[in-house]
């Protein structure tokens, strides 16, 4: 099964009604009062939000704009893949792989495709995410999602090709580097996790702003990252039954994590995207399978050798030095604005940073 298939979302109407139907009979819980953010997303916040999504979103409109876009499917490994595949009209254009990460999509990429228009530019729903279902069983962590795209491109015919990733993919990108060094030009990286290794002296001389960083990591509210990582599929029942559910534990991490505002019909794509294909506890298993299902008894990966780029927005908490030993670091960049989800925050600026990056490959 290699064959490449052509792919348009065509979501049915009963869907879409019955999303409409479940958002108009939500039971909506009580609040304490005062108590702001700090124990999850506000009540207010949420039902108006949920009533923009049930009477003022078009979803098929936004099907529309990623329609508009060539889409394909295949099967690599018992895996289906889905992808877009945008050639640049420069027929020598270096491809590109832009890796998305949790809770995002295809969708975080769609303000960058025009700036990366001189790209051959791949963009793959990883596997357990949108149209990249089901996944094809337990196992599928950051190494084999690699292996998994690199068949892609070998079927895409780019043998060599550059890697952009951030979150989840800041973990595939390297691995992608690790397995086929060779075939990588360079990877760039944003939303970079970075952690100590337990060697002598590697706390001395950082900056303010790196001990900001490591402070904000230790104190940062980790309560989905461990339930998706220890609970996945007990977490799904909610997510997948409920979509307010759904809505609430995604627009936490974009309010949470963002530091310039997204367009929130982005946001809502986004979710109904995880709504509609049901993928909520799949997306998750990437978490299980890389903290909890994990082999920590040997030792650290070897350090990558790929040439890399790492931009760093204002809400990151990448730490210079840890980035330095595990990634062959040849393009540093720290910005004073910016979150976690820079491609809809200020794509301009990522695209201009990757575009700099590959411009000196």
């Amino acid at each position: 099964m290699t064959s490449i298939d052509p792919f348009r979302i065509d979501i049915p109407q009963a869907q879409l009604d019955d999303l409409s139907a479940r958002l108009a009979h939500t039971r909506w819980p009580d609040e304490l009062p005062g108590v702001g953010s700090e124990r999850g997303v506000p009540l207010d916040r949420l039902k108006e939000l949920a009533e923009h999504w049930r009477t003022g979103f078009d979803w098929r409109a936004r099907e529309a704009e990623l329609n508009a876009h060539p889409q394909f499917r295949t099967t690599v490994d018992g895996q289906r893949l889905h992808f877009l595949h945008l050639p640049s009209a420069d027929p020598g254009a270096t491809p590109l792989l832009l890796l998305h990460g949790w809770p995002g999509n295809v969708t975080d990429f769609l303000d960058v495709i025009g700036p990366l228009s001189g790209f051959h530019l791949v963009i793959p729903s990883l596997p357990g995410f949108g149209f990249s279902t089901p996944l094809a069983g337990p196992g599928m962590n950051a190494a084999k999602m690699a292996a998994v795209l690199l068949e892609l491109m070998s079927r895409l015919g780019y043998e060599r090709f550059g890697v952009h990733g951030y979150d989840t993919g800041a973990w595939v990108a390297p691995a992608i580097g690790r397995q086929a060094p060779a075939r990588v030009i360079g990877i760039h990286l944003n939303a970079l996790l970075t952690f100590p290794a337990g060697e002598e002296g590697e706390f001395e001389g950082l900056t303010e702003a790196e001990q900001r960083r490591w402070e904000h990591m230790q104190n940062f509210n980790d309560g989905y990252l461990q339930c998706n990582s220890k609970r996945p599929q007990t977490v799904a029942y909610a997510l997948h039954d409920s979509p307010v559910g759904q809505l609430a534990w995604i627009t936490e991490k974009f309010d949470e994590l963002s530091h310039l505002p997204v367009d929130r019909d982005r946001i809502l794509t986004d979710v109904s995207l995880y709504w509609l294909t049901g993928t909520a506890g799949s997306a998750a298993q990437i978490y299980y399978e890389e903290i909890s299902a994990a082999d920590w008894s040997g030792e650290a990966p070897a350090r990558g050798t790929v040439p890399t780029g790492v931009l760093v927005s204002a809400h990151d908490v990448t730490i210079r030095r840890w980035a330095e030993r595990d990634h062959h670091v040849v393009h540093w960049r720290e910005l004073d604005r910016g979150g976690h989800f820079l491609s809809q925050e200020a794509p301009d600026v990522l695209a201009g940073d990757i575009r700099a990056f590959f411009a000196a490959r």
